[in-house]
């Protein structure tokens, strides 16, 4: 008969259970087991060795095994603790408890017989104690997943070292996610019967010593998760037993480690989220035993070797966020193992063949973001088993196929900008698609029809997008939808009023609602409160429809707000005041009015975009501009406020762009927001700005400006000189890859045609002779704008400083003197208006030199002598030399004297042919004229093409007029 356990061990046991709660609140309570439930000695089950979870010895009663892991635990263990009376234990399991942030107790140390521990997930914190490093007979240890809110294990005092020194009997080492910060040891290699290492995710430095290529009978090695830095040891070669290999998720550099050619038992290797760079090689060929390979988000180039179809077990390939080329090497019969194919952001071309159909195990399929062709679906169809297929932003093209409907297992489909065409009938894909959470059909050529009454309770859709889908009504198949996190219909023709379901308070999961670009004109709701959780992070975008009442209430955990190009009126509701986490106000183009509210600049933190532009506001605006603000766009432009500039704008430190233009504004040049580090834009356009633009006293101011408007106001005095020299950003001729200023809203969804991405900053300004809109601003123009001003006095060289600048206008003031030639050095200038002021004197032939100059206007002043020739000034008519008594030579009718002929560097003086001398000088003025047409382009107009066919006319003269004296001389 075998004995009944001791008496003091089951009263421990017992004892052990009344100081732990065994529940269902706890951190892994899902699916546990309450294995001490069948405890109940007081039911005569008196034997504990034959409770569940415990074992003894055969011989000697004593337990020696203790099984609690995933119990349904919580509750704080201490010193105290009678599990540390079972002092003949070798095994114990605590794993996937909660044991409430406790420390591990020093009293460990009474179990010294411990051959194996496992304490993993059980919400334990602090250091781990030197005790545990003094069980000599651990060969397995697990103190892994015990990262808390309340802190994590700490392995540092003793150190990983004292570790590695002590425990010398360990096969198997599992301390993911604690705190260790420190290199991996050289001596680690010391643990010879290591067969399973995870560090994961704990805080690790340093290069991986080459020592660890002395683990022989290492089958897994998981290093990722760390900030492991340089080469991969070559000796890693020499794990010939080697498994699993994963060191994603580190800053590791190094080309393809040839190393891992030698691996032939290696069956995981996941490489991702590194700097590894180069072409693949051959030699990855030889990895014949994978089943899973992940090398995505490093910096791979250059075609796949073919080598790569010798990986007949791959069940998972994920190359995804590299910079591969070329054609993908399909090849049915060697990837017919395959479960997951990512190959999002590669690069890769070329069209992918109908045999993808015979993928036949495939359960996960990413294309997204490459240059794939051809008509996939139609190949895809039958692969019943896919569960998600993301193939956005390709150039695929065709029908959606009936054969879709047997794809009964998908939960994401994301189609989204591609050009697939036709009529889908979605309800009847729907009912088909019972699992589906994730919908993208957006930015197709698609016509989407849905029926007047839809079956789709039963689905639990979370992401949809519709945009540009050719609706025409909202889909009535959404109404039973509440579970909806994101959707986007934006970009449609719905008509009509907002349905009362989709404001159903059921609707409490949207976290992002995109109707933007329909034609909507209110709400079927009254008042309107817009749906979503007051605890979520929330997205709205009603702009560009046709809405019309007051502004429809948002919950308070709305981040971007977007009404902007509507017929909304009223006044900002007090509400606005409690958005205290909103990063994007755009209510711009409406018929709102009334007075700001007072909390306007200090009511949210986050606050980031502020565009009131284009309304009826009246009234000052609020001093109540906190510091540290996020502001980075504030446009009040177009409106009717008074008063001064609120000095409070000074702590806007992350300002980039104020608009204040088209206001009432009555105030002197605001010089101390030169002290902004990152303005780049000022606009006070038509306002009442008056007095002297004072010179800076000391230091320099506005040094990001690129752009300033200044017109239609009453300043007077000299231009600043001394301004123009600390206007740095303009001296930079900016020749890097073109980019716009705008700003990055908060995105939510999963999908790739997110429901926002950006808010490009906009301007009206004058430029080229006329008010131009500008509904990007690129980060390359630049410009200073003074027009309509009382300026006095000569342009100030200093001007000439600013390299960079492509727009000046200075027309309607009082400036006299010479135009300076050293004009000529603003060789990006595409815009120079000097018109209406009392310049004398000639206009410099430097001038000419400025061969992006598109517009010129010298007109209306005291200017006198001839014209510059050549090059860009062959382009203009005679508006831009009008009112000039004095001025001779073309375009004008009026001739020069023989003594006062112009010049030109370039041809001989007074001679027929200085003007059109052959086909060579008019390439240089159609170079000229293209390179302000392209940068003209760029900046968002067109431009004339009457003086194309002036210069054509012109070179078809002069060309007729060379054949007549070739034949003369024949």
């Amino acid at each position: 008969m075998l004995p009944l356990c001791h008496y003091d061990e089951r009263s421990a046991l017992l004892q052990f259970k009344e100081s732990i709660i065994s529940g269902d609140f706890y951190a892994w309570k899902f699916d546990c087991r309450p294995t001490m439930a069948s405890w109940k000695p007081e039911e005569g089950n008196v034997d504990c060795c034959s409770w569940d979870g415990v074992h003894c010895n055969k011989n000697t009663g004593h337990v020696i095994k203790l099984d609690l892991s995933h119990s349904c635990l919580f509750g704080s263990i201490n010193s105290s603790s009678s599990l540390f009376k079972l002092v003949h234990l070798e095994w114990l399991n605590l794993a996937l408890n909660d044991f409430n942030s406790s420390e591990i107790p020093p009293e460990i140390i009474n179990l010294s017989r411990l051959s194996y521990l496992n304490l993993s997930g059980t919400s334990l914190s602090g250091q781990i104690p030197s005790e545990i490093l003094r069980l000599s007979n651990l060969v397995s240890l697990d103190l892994s997943l015990n990262d808390v809110p309340d802190g994590r294990l700490e392995l540092q005092k003793p150190s990983f070292v004292n570790l590695v020194e002590k425990l010398s009997n360990l096969t198997t080492l599992d301390l993911g996610d604690v705190s260790i910060q420190s290199t991996i040891p050289h001596n680690f290699a010391n643990l010879s019967s290591l067969t399973f290492v995870s560090l994961r995710n704990c805080e690790l430095q340093g290069r991986i010593p080459s020592s660890l290529g002395n683990l022989s009978k290492l089958l897994h090695l998981d290093l990722s998760l760390n900030e492991l830095q340089g080469e991969l040891p070559i000796s890693v070669g020499n794990l010939h037993s080697l498994k699993e290999l994963d060191l994603s998720a580190n800053f590791l550099s190094s080309e393809w480690p040839i190393s891992i050619g030698n691996l032939s038992s290696l069956k995981e290797l996941d490489l991702s989220q590194n700097r590894f760079f180069g072409e693949l090689p051959i030699s990855m060929g030889n990895l014949g035993s994978l089943k899973e390979l992940d090398l995505s988000q490093n910096g791979f180039f250059g075609e796949l070797p073919t080598s790569i179809r010798n990986l007949f077990s791959l069940e998972k390939l994920d190359l995804s966020f590299n910079k591969f080329s070329g054609e993908f090497p399909w090849s049915t019969g060697n990837f017919s193992s395959l479960r997951l194919l990512d190959l999002r952001s590669c690069s890769f071309w070329g069209k992918v063949p109908h045999s993808i159909g015979n993928f036949t195990r495939l359960q996960f399929l990413y294309l997204g973001l490459n240059n794939f062709s051809g008509d996939i679906l139609g190949s895809i169809g039958n692969l019943r088993s896919l569960e998600v297929i993301h193939i956005a932003k390709c150039n695929f093209a065709g029908q959606i196929p009936p054969s879709l409907r047997n794809l009964t297992q998908l939960f994401v489909l994301d189609l989204a900008r591609n050009s697939f065409s036709g009529t889908i009938e979605l309800d009847v894909l729907l009912t088909c698609w019972k699992n589906l959470e994730v919908l993208g059909l957006s930015l197709n050529r698609l016509s989407v029809l849905t029926k007047a009454t839809s079956n789709t309770t039963s689905q639990k859709i979370q992401y949809i997008g519709l945009r540009s889908c050719n609706l025409t009504k909202f889909p009535n198949f959404l109404e039973n939808q509440s579970h909806l996190v994101v959707l986007d219909l934006s970009d449609n023709k719905i008509q009509g009023k907002v349905p009362k379901w989709l404001l159903d308070p059921n609707m409490h999961n949207l976290n992002a609602l995109n109707l933007s670009h329909n034609l909507l004109t209110g709400f079927d709701q009254h008042p309107v409160l817009l749906p979503g959780n007051i605890g979520d992070l929330v997205t709205f975008d009603l702009s560009s429809n046709n809405l019309q009442g007051p502004l429809p209430v948002p919950p308070l955990g709305t981040v971007n707000y977007l009404a902007s190009n509507n017929s909304l009126t009223g006044e900002i509701p007090s509400w606005i005041c409690n958005l205290n986490i909103l990063e994007s106000l755009v209510l711009s183009h409406n018929n709102l009015s009334g007075l700001l509210p007072q909390c306007l600049g200090n009511f949210s933190d986050e606050l980031s975009v502020l565009d009131l532009q284009r309304n009826n506001f009246f009234g000052t605006i609020p001093n109540t501009f906190i510091k540290e603000s996020r502001l980075g766009v504030i446009d009040l432009s177009h409106n009717l406020f008074q008063g001064r500039i609120p000095r409070s704008l000074i702590n806007c430190s992350k300002l980039e762009f104020l608009s204040l233009g088209n206001n009432q504004i009555s105030d002197t040049f605001p010089s101390w927001l030169g002290t902004l580090p990152k303005l780049n834009v000022l606009i006070l356009r038509s306002n009442i700005f008056y007095g002297v633009i004072e010179e800076p006293r000391t230091g320099c101011g506005f040094s990001k400006l690129r752009i300033i408007d200044l017109s239609n106001n009453r300043f007077t005095g000299k231009l600043p000189s001394k301004s123009f020299l600390c206007w740095n950003a303009m001296k930079i001729v900016n020749t890097s890859e073109l980019r716009y200023l705008q700003d990055v809203l908060s995105s939510y969804g999963q999908v790739t045609n997110n429901v926002l991405s950006t808010y490009d900053y906009s301007m009206t300004m004058s430029s080229k002779g006329r008010m131009m809109t500008y509904k990007k601003i690129p980060d390359i123009l630049a410009g200073i704008i003074l027009s309509n001003n009382r300026f006095v006095g000569a342009i100030p060289a200093s001007i000439a400083n600013l390299k960079g600048l492509q727009v000046l206008n200075l027309q309607h003031n009082n400036l006299q003197g010479l135009i300076l030639s050293c004009l000529g050095n603003l060789t990006n200038l595409e815009s120079l208006d000097l018109s209406n002021n009392k310049f004398s004197g000639r206009i410099p032939q430097q001038l000419v030199e400025l061969t992006f100059l598109e517009f010129f206007n010298v007109s209306d002043n005291y200017l006198t002598g001839p014209i510059p020739q050549g090059k860009q000034f062959a382009t203009f008519d005679n508006t831009s030399f009008d009112g000039n008594s004095g001025l001779c030579g073309k375009p004008l009718s009026k001739g020069c004297e023989s003594g006062e002929a112009a010049t030109n560097e370039d041809h001989t003086e007074g001679s027929e042919e200085s003007l059109f001398s052959g086909a060579s000088d008019w390439k240089i003025i159609l170079t000229g004229y293209a390179g302000g047409l392209v940068a003209g382009l760029v900046l968002g107009f067109n431009f004339s093409t009457g003086i194309i066919g002036w210069i054509l006319e012109k070179l078809g003269t002069q060309q007729k007029a060379t054949r007549r004296r070739r034949r003369r001389r024949d």
